[in-house]
C-alpha cells in the first residue's frame, strides 16, 4: 500500500488530536502561572514529574500529528520519526522516574498519581516507538497503534493538567 493511501484516512483526526495537544500546551502554561510559589527550583523531580511531563506528553502527541500530516513519502523515514519522537518521550519518562526515586518522591505520591503521572506516559511512549517500528515495516496498522498511542498520552495530559491545576488552586489557599 502507497504511504499517502494509508495516512489519508487519518488526516483529519492528526489535525484534531494536533489542534488539542497544542492548545493544552498554551493552556498548561496558565496552570504553571496559577502554581507560581508551589513549585521551585530545588524541587526538581516534582517539577520534571509533575509540570514538564505534561508538557513533554502534549507537545510528543504534536509532534507525531506533525510528523503524520507532512508530506513524507517514505515508510522507513515516517517510521524513524514517528520512532525517534516515542524514544525521546520515553527518555523523559525514565528521566522522571529517577528523579522521582532519587529525591525519594515515590514514597510520597499515592497509586493513582503514580500509574497517571509515571505508568501511563511510559507505556504510551513504547506504544509510539513500536508504531514507529510498525510504520517503518510498512505495515499500515502502524497508523492505528499509533492513534491509540497519541490518544493515550492526550488523555494522561488532559488529567495530569487538570490534577496539577487543582493541586495548585488548593495549595495556594493553605
Amino acid at each position: 500500500m502507497k504511504l499517502a493511501d494509508a495516512l489519508a484516512q487519518w488526516h483529519e483526526f492528526y489535525g484534531l488530536v494536533g489542534t488539542a495537544s497544542a492548545t493544552m500546551v498554551g493552556l498548561l502554561f496558565v496552570a504553571a502561572s496559577v502554581g507560581t510559589g508551589v513549585f521551585s527550583g530545588d524541587r526538581r523531580a516534582p517539577l520534571r514529574v509533575f509540570l514538564s511531563a505534561s508538557v513533554v506528553n502534549f507537545s510528543s502527541v504534536l509532534g507525531a500529528s506533525v510528523v503524520l500530516l507532512a508530506p513524507v513519502e517514505n515508510w522507513l523515514v515516517l517510521g524513524g520519526l514517528v520512532t525517534g519522537c516515542g524514544l525521546l518521550g520515553l527518555l523523559h519518562a525514565c528521566l522522571a522516574l529517577r528523579d522521582t526515586v532519587t529525591d525519594g518522591l515515590i514514597a510520597k505520591i499515592d497509586l493513582e498519581d503514580t500509574v497517571w503521572y509515571l505508568v501511563m506516559p511510559i507505556v504510551g511512549y513504547l506504544l509510539v516507538a513500536g508504531s514507529g517500528a510498525a510504520l517503518a515495516l510498512q505495515l499500515d496498522q502502524g497508523c492505528t497503534a499509533l492513534a491509540v498511542s497519541t490518544g493515550l498520552l492526550l488523555a494522561v495530559g488532559i488529567h495530569n493538567a487538570w490534577d496539577i491545576t487543582v493541586w495548585s488552586i488548593t495549595r495556594r489557599r493553605e
